[in-house]
């Protein structure tokens, strides 16, 4: 497959995502980090935005809570580009309604090669990259081919 390159800007769109037993630990992650994160755009679903907003005193952009589509908006905005690191603290041990959105937002990032952190540790190595603060050339797969290709049946 080809790859393109596509820039991410010295200031980063952060989204943030947090299930509700995650989000104490995402609050106290982004309060260890709020110096970090003011060189940044945030990005949150519903709740857990309001929370940020809250307790980090920055702008957080909030979209709707995570079940009532939250998570798809955060996937859209990866797809258009609006969107260059993904810190998800997500729940395994607990059963979710909008476990499809979840799974399709991981796929998504993961399609457009969008760096994700799933927990405080890899959130930690991540914010703390020294790749963070610069310009980073991020490497996408081209899916022109894939957007044309012929479809059997279909009439070209």
């Amino acid at each position: 497959m080809e790859y393109k390159r596509v820039t991410m800007d010295k200031k980063k769109i952060i989204a943030m995502v947090a299930h509700d037993n995650k989000k104490p630990d995402l609050l106290a992650w982004a309060k260890f980090n709020r110096n970090l994160l003011t060189h940044h755009t945030l990005v949150a679903t519903g709740t857990t935005g309001l929370l940020l907003e809250t307790e980090l005193d920055l702008p957080v952009s909030r979209l709707q809570s995570g079940p009532l589509g939250g998570d798809q908006q955060i996937g859209a905005k990866i797809t258009e580009g609006e969107i260059n690191f993904l810190i998800f603290f997500w729940d395994p041990l607990e059963p979710h309604p909008h476990d499809p959105d979840v799974k399709a937002l991981l796929r998504i990032a993961v399609v457009w090669n969008i760096p994700i952190a799933c927990n405080r540790a890899s959130a930690d190595f991540m914010i703390s990259s020294s790749l963070m603060p610069n310009e980073y050339q991020r490497l996408v797969p081209d899916y022109d081919a894939y957007r044309t290709r012929s479809v059997p049946g279909t009439v070209t």
